[in-house]
């Protein structure tokens, strides 16, 4: 799900994908349901990395245009070992 604002959190699902462009603290509690994150910008020590790994789900960060290239619906395998983001479906 594309999130643009923490404000919108309330329409993230359990297990979905979060797509931020950016993240803060305000940001945190939308990790909690979400299965993955994925955001625009961001960077190894970033609080998106940090908060992902202490919860334990994959994230990847840097990814240029993700809230514009990954709509609501898709269906993408978000991989933090590697870095990659893959649309599967949509």
């Amino acid at each position: 799900r594309v999130v643009m604002d923490p404000a919108e959190g309330a329409l993230l699902e359990p297990g979905e994908v979060l797509v931020a462009p950016l993240t803060d603290p305000s940001w945190t509690p939308l990790f909690l349901p979400a299965a993955a994150v994925v955001v625009n910008v961001g960077a190894l020590m970033s609080h998106a990395v940090i908060v992902a790994r202490e919860l334990a789900i994959p994230c990847v960060v840097s990814v240029e245009n993700a809230t514009q290239r990954i709509q609501t619906g898709m269906l993408v395998k978000v991989d933090g070992s590697t870095g990659t983001v893959t649309v599967l479906e949509g």
